[in-house]
């Protein structure tokens, strides 16, 4: 395997812990699944945004980079790789969309100070779903807050995430799951893992 710190993203629903949790396992790698259910302001940003958007997005930032720096700090001697459920930079993404101006200009000024302390993962898998998928998913893992997520936040959350994987030097590889079964078939799982197997160029490579 070519690439030691592998992150997986993609839109509410998406399936970024599940696979990063097979994954895992696989390569008998740690694990870093955030913990968005320690986020006390999530269920109300659900149901307030504009009055619950800063706390949720400092909330978030400073969790995210306690896990990762701690995690990532400490070297696991039985354990090659890593594997993660998101990108630290999402912090900085979902604030630029969820927040007032003024709001993200001070939240844009702390990202930047403790950005560059975090490792960068050596690959990105994106994991690229059509809003109705994203909604059956959802509904299926019955979290209360996230049941009324209308689609015109998923299509933000998906034009942001492409936004960013199209303009920043990030090797990706793109992944339709439409087209894909992560959990259940292992002939997609294998399809994966050989191509992780591969070098790719920085940028964008459709599986």
């Amino acid at each position: 395997m070519l690439y030691r710190f592998i992150t997986i993203e993609g839109n509410i629903g998406a399936g970024k812990t599940t696979l990063a949790t097979r994954l895992s396992e696989h390569l008998k790698a740690r694990l870093i699944l955030e913990g968005f259910a320690d986020n006390p302001f999530l269920p109300k940003f659900y149901a307030q945004p504009e009055q619950y958007a800063f706390p949720l997005e400092l909330f978030f930032m400073a969790e995210r980079y306690k896990q990762l720096k701690e995690m990532l700090a400490t070297r696991d001697l039985f354990a090659q790789y890593t594997v993660s459920d998101y990108l630290f930079i999402k912090s900085l993404l979902f604030a630029k969309m969820n927040l007032q101006a003024d709001e993200f200009a001070l939240y844009q000024k702390l990202f930047d100070i403790i950005n560059p302390q975090l490792a960068q993962p050596d690959i990105l898998i994106f994991l690229n779903a059509p809003v109705d998928r994203l909604q059956q998913n959802i509904k299926k893992r019955n979290r209360a807050y996230e049941q009324q997520i209308p689609d015109a936040y998923l299509h933000k959350v998906h034009e942001m995430y492409m936004q960013f994987i199209r303009q920043h030097p990030v090797r990706t590889l793109v992944v339709d799951t439409t087209k894909t079964d992560f959990l259940h078939s292992d002939e997609d799982f294998n399809s994966l893992l050989a191509a992780l197997e591969k070098e790719h160029p920085v940028g964008l490579t459709y599986l």
